[in-house]
């Protein structure tokens, strides 16, 4: 393509500079981006240009020049080759072109409202569950209780696996998430983490040999249905996607559950009006993840020369998309730093991305988050922060890593139905 000369270089148009230290948390960070917001839609960060804009980050999430940057988390520990890495460049999550379309079109056959909805007694009895075994303390750890357990029922449920097994695929997890965390050398552990892959791959396996024998109303199921003129997943299509889906889907929602929960605990009036009104349960979903979100970024590099908000940004440069400045810009947002689950006509967050790699799971990630915090608005009345709830940086996966909190007298278990499922 053909670029503007008179545009400059990105890193030499004098845009402003946001600092801020790679352990500093969202809200540390927050005056800063909005400071630098008014300034100009891009800034230079610590990791190089920082997209601050709701415009130009959407633009960025849809435009396939700006491509996910494969296996970025395993370089930055060390790892750059081998079995792992092969593994992980090799998934849906990193695939980019013709591969991912191909991919994608199979793999969102199965993610379908159907899909979706049949979860919804599955994960009313998860959260009721997990609020039971608190109600009678009267006090909990938001984050250890509820939010750690909370995910992994789910995802073992929608891929059809039996509730024998859900603490098995808890274990696997563990293991497997080695690989996104700095908190371990992952060097070290790596044959750990490709030990509990290869369990989980025999284990999906199995699976899918007896759902080809007789498929049931799955997610499994329904991924080996899944065709497209023709094609179907293969066999290692199969086991990465169930690999992608428990990466995906665990520790967001973990966190993102924690995260919201604490904003509704910060403000009582909302969580009462919660409460009382529980059809703003998907509301509440939205305006958490936009005002206190886990994932506040994405990281996109730029496969050829382009040009973005009035600069040239050469190949190979590293973009990064903050998703939660974006999410703030009171361009787009009337009150940004206002927290109101009433909020009307706003725009769609850009939390789950954008374009071809729009989140596959969005709708699912709602629907458990909504339910929960439905069914826990009733469950845990009249919330109390008793201790600190310190926050993970906003770089990586953020969230609180403690949510110590008191409760009144328990209610009783929610029935199911109640508040619009």
């Amino acid at each position: 393509m053909t670029i503007n000369l008179e545009m400059p270089n990105v890193f030499d148009a004098g845009l402003p500079a946001l600092s801020y230290d790679v352990t500093d948390t969202p809200r540390e960070v927050y005056p800063r981006i909005r400071a630098t917001q008014e300034l100009a839609p891009i800034a230079i960060g610590p990791l190089g240009p920082e997209v601050l804009s709701y415009e130009l980050a959407r633009a960025v999430l849809r435009d396939n020049r700006f491509v996910i940057p494969p296996g970025l988390h395993l370089t930055a520990q060390g790892v750059t080759s081998g079995p792992l890495w092969d593994r992980v460049v090799g998934s849906i999550m990193c695939a980019e072109g013709a591969e991912h379309q191909r991919l994608r079109s199979l793999v969102s056959k199965a993610f379908t409202p159907r899909a979706t909805a049949r979860l919804h007694d599955t994960i009313d009895d998860v959260v009721n569950e997990l609020a039971d075994r608190v109600a009678d303390a009267g006090a909990c750890d938001v984050v250890t209780d509820i939010a750690r357990p909370y995910p992994i029922p789910i995802i073992c449920a929608l891929l059809g696996a039996p509730r024998a097994d859900w603490q098995q695929f808890s274990l696997w997890a563990d293991e497997i998430f080695k690989m996104v965390s700095f908190a371990v050398n992952l060097i070290d552990e790596v044959p750990a983490v490709m030990r509990a892959w290869g369990e989980l791959d025999a284990y999906v396996d199995n699976m899918v040999a007896e759902r080809r024998r007789s498929l049931t109303d799955d997610l499994l199921s329904d991924l080996i249905r899944a065709e497209d003129n023709g094609d179907r997943l293969s066999a290692d299509e199969l086991r990465m996607t169930v690999a992608s889906l428990l990466v995906a889907g665990t520790d967001t929602t973990r966190n993102q559950l924690a995260a919201s929960m604490q904003v509704l605990f910060d403000h009582p009036a909302q969580w009462a009006m919660l409460r009382d009104h529980p059809e703003l349960a998907m509301p509440a979903v939205e305006e958490s993840m936009r005002h206190s979100p886990a994932v506040c970024s994405t990281l996109r590099t730029v496969k050829e020369d382009a040009e973005l908000g009035g600069c040239t940004f050469p190949a190979g440069t590293f973009i990064f998309v903050n998703t939660f400045a974006a999410n703030c810009d009171p361009a787009v947002y009337d009150g940004p730093d206002r927290f109101d689950i009433t909020r009307v006509g706003a725009p769609a967050i850009l939390t789950f991305g954008g374009g071809m790699h729009y989140c596959l799971g969005a709708n699912l990630a709602r629907l458990e988050l909504a339910e929960a915090l439905r069914i826990l608005a009733h469950r845990l009345p009249n919330p109390r922060c008793v201790g600190p709830a310190p926050w993970k940086p906003m770089l990586g996966m953020s969230g609180p890593t403690s949510l110590p909190i008191e409760f009144d007298s328990p209610s009783l278990t929610l029935p199911r139905g109640v508040g619009g499922n």
